[in-house]
């Protein structure tokens, strides 16, 4: 048993026996690798056929949803113009009718006045019969006084300080 070519002999079979050993361990393993390897092959042709075409959709969609935020964008602003001019509006509305009002209110006066003096008795009543006008002694009197202005002041028809009024002194 010292023959080194039993021993070389030896070797060489053992060798062979792993070699065949790990091959048949590693057999498995490879199919496995080949059918992964298939599936990758598979999957980069269908992405390369669905990509392009999904990558254009969504850079539609995007153009798409970038107009519709312009319009809505377009559409408040218009909005918001509609009601600043409703606002106008309303505010002019109210200045027009407090002007009706005080006119109005003129209107009636002047016409209650009239009726009065119209119906008023023709005769003249005698001066024993005219009121007395409580008078004061010229001792008693105070002078007059007036407060000079720059420019005179416009006539505001607010009866209310936070309404706006007819004053052009902007």
């Amino acid at each position: 048993m010292t023959d080194p070519l039993f021993w070389l002999g030896l070797s060489f079979l053992l060798v062979a026996v792993s070699l065949i050993l790990v091959l048949l361990a590693a057999l498995p393993a490879l199919q496995a690798i080949a059918r992964a390897a298939r599936s990758v092959e598979k999957l980069a042709d269908t992405l390369s056929r669905e990509f392009p075409p999904t990558l254009e959709a969504i850079r539609l969609t995007g153009m798409e949803i970038s107009d519709l935020t312009d319009d809505v964008t377009e559409g408040v602003q218009s909005a918001s113009n509609m009601v600043k001019e409703v606002d106008r509006s309303i505010g002019s509305a109210k200045q027009q009718a407090k002007k009706v009002q005080i006119t109005t209110r003129s209107v009636f006066t002047g016409m209650k006045t009239a009726w009065k003096t119209f119906t008023r008795t023709s005769e003249r009543p005698s001066s024993s019969h005219r009121r007395s006008v409580d008078r004061l002694p010229p001792s008693q009197r105070k002078p007059l006084e007036f407060n000079q202005r720059s420019a005179p002041q416009p006539y505001s028809i607010s009866e209310d300080p936070d309404e706006p009024t007819d004053d052009y002194s902007d």
